[in-house]
């Protein structure tokens, strides 16, 4: 009776044993490909590692955006063993609120970097003390040797490494270097970053057509405003308006894309030029002007006269200070900035042929400018087809359109009734191989090139002999407009607040530059006394750092 159990037992061990044979052979000899690459895979890491990224450069050669050599203080926070003293050293190595360092030493993650550019000092001591799970690396960082100069231009790489705003994000992909799929072994601190970067595929390099000097003196211009008229703000703008090609984008205030995180009001990262909507007030008038005499509903001599006021249902539009000019052409219109005779220009024309124009003018779109966010507005309020509506826009005041698009819409009269596509970006630079953007010219007039002509006409009697007089540059010819318009806020209009422009083009009959400046609430009454004087100052800078030759001695 014993021995059965015995027996039974021992048949039980045998088959078991053979059991456990059967699959051990399974695992390592029939399936041994597959389970080894699972146990592979289980000991290594895949990260996916980006080359370097494209350099952007002014158009003369000056770098805008590059890449240098720093080093990185980063984290496993699995790793960690000493918690506490690691966040009391690091902080008071690196100077960072050990606040800030315990919340990435508690994240579930593989790394976490906890500061960018540290010193070969600081490294040393970080070394020095010898706690498991803080690493230190070599890396490229993106720089900005210019600082704050275009900061809204050029936007900045974030901190997940994807270009945001202006260049850096608009052409991201372009700038992004090669990405490739790094395998290495768990354990090694190499396997969070790649230490071949040099190896990758570099990302394409930029060249801008933006001119390093005009834009320095754009700036500087932007910064004697806020001190000599306490701006809120403002914008100036210098293209070529025969290519599109943008000269200057300059912006107050602005930042420094170093140091970007430190930023606490956001705002200062969207561009004013491409991002925000003003109303540019008598800076529209010859818009208004040049539709109608395109359509032959007016010209620059037809007449009429002002009595000071126009009545529109209920309400009455008035000019600037009450002023009451007589009998006036349509030229003396656009010299004296007279309210009412944009009025009168818009009736003879007709509300439906105005609208036609504005949305030809390129108003109701985005320009198609190269940087990342551009904006526009659909002007649903002004579309609703009001009276009111029409008469108010008629001189810049009820109608929200970006400074780029006032700009674009100018160049349609300084290059024979053409509108040009604003551009930033004037070479690409891949594989050693220059790729040229291509100039987008609307390939149909917006206005004839006869009302181009009557319409600079009309602007260059404005300097000549107009309320921009002051704008007069001796020996150029010169075409302009000023601009005045009351801050729309809380669905009205504020009563204290203005937005202050001048635009213009030089030499008038054959426009090498077009400027726009644009100042938000100078402490001025209009832009006579604000944005024209920076108008020509920049004018005169150009002209004699091209050297442009005179129009009359």
């Amino acid at each position: 009776m014993e021995n059965w159990r015995v027996n039974l037992v021992l048949v039980f061990i045998v088959l078991f044993g053979a059991a456990l044979i059967s699959r051990l052979a399974f695992i390592q000899i029939i399936n041994s490909d597959l389970n080894k690459a699972l146990a592979q895979g289980q000991q290594k890491i895949f990260n996916i590692v980006t080359g370097e990224r494209g350099n952007i450069f002014f158009n003369k050669g000056e770098i805008l955006a590059t890449n240098i050599k720093g080093i990185y203080v980063f984290i496993s926070p699995a790793e960690i063993e000493e918690k506490a003293r690691t966040i009391k050293e690091l902080s008071a190595i690196l100077n960072i609120d050990e606040q800030k360092i315990l919340e990435k030493v508690q994240k579930d993650t593989l790394f976490e970097k906890i500061e960018n550019s540290i010193t070969e000092e600081q490294r040393i001591l970080i070394n020095e003390l010898g706690i498991k799970g803080i690493y230190c690396r070599e890396a490229l960082f993106r720089n900005y040797p210019q600082k704050d100069m275009a900061s809204q231009v050029v936007g900045f790489l974030g901190g997940e490494d994807f270009g945001q705003y202006g260049l850096e994000g608009y052409y991201d992909d372009t700038l992004r270097g090669k990405e490739e799929i790094e395998k290495k072994k768990k354990g090694s601190t190499a396997s969070f970053f790649s230490e071949n970067i040099d190896q990758l595929g570099k990302g394409s390099d930029i060249v801008l057509t933006i001119d390093y000097n005009i834009q320095f003196m754009a700036e500087k211009l932007l910064k004697k405003a806020k001190n000599d008229l306490s701006i809120d703000g403002g914008q100036i703008i210098v293209v070529d308006p025969k290519t599109g090609k943008i000269l200057a984008l300059a912006h107050y205030p602005n930042f420094d894309p170093n140091d970007y995180s430190s930023v606490e009001n956001f705002d200062i990262f969207q561009n004013g030029t491409t991002q925000k909507l003003f109303e540019p007030g008598s800076g529209f008038k010859p818009i208004t002007m040049a539709s109608a005499i395109n359509e032959e509903k007016v010209s620059p001599q037809t007449t009429y006269i002002d009595t000071g006021k126009v009545k529109i249902g209920k309400y009455t539009i008035e000019n600037y200070n009450g002023r009451v000019f007589g009998e006036k052409t349509m030229t003396g219109v656009l010299e004296k900035s007279i309210n009412t005779g944009a009025v009168f220009a818009e009736k003879e024309l007709g509300h439906d042929l105005f609208l036609k124009y504005i949305d030809s003018f390129g108003f109701f779109e985005l320009t198609g400018i190269d940087l990342e966010g551009e904006v526009f507005s659909e002007n649903k309020m002004f579309k609703r087809g009001y009276e009111i509506n029409f008469a108010t826009a008629s001189f810049g005041q009820g109608i929200e359109i970006t400074p780029i698009q006032l700009v674009r819409a100018y160049t349609a009269i300084a290059n024979e009734g053409k509108l040009i596509k604003p551009y930033v970006v004037d070479k690409i630079i891949k594989n050693n191989e220059i790729i040229e953007t291509i100039p987008d010219v609307s390939s149909e007039n917006v206005i004839s090139s006869k009302t181009a002509s009557q319409v600079t006409a009309m602007l260059v009697s404005v300097i000549e002999n107009g309320y921009g007089k002051d704008a007069k540059i001796p020996g150029y010819y010169v075409a302009g407009k000023t601009g005045t318009a009351q801050v729309s806020e809380g669905g009205g209009y504020s009563s204290d607040k203005s937005w202050q422009s001048f635009i213009g083009f030089a030499p008038a009959l054959n426009p090498r530059f077009l400027i726009l400046v644009k100042l938000d609430n100078p402490e001025t009454k209009t832009a006579e006394y604000s944005a024209l004087p920076i108008f020509k100052e920049l004018a005169k800078y150009i002209i004699n750092y091209w050297e442009i030759s005179p129009d009359y001695d």
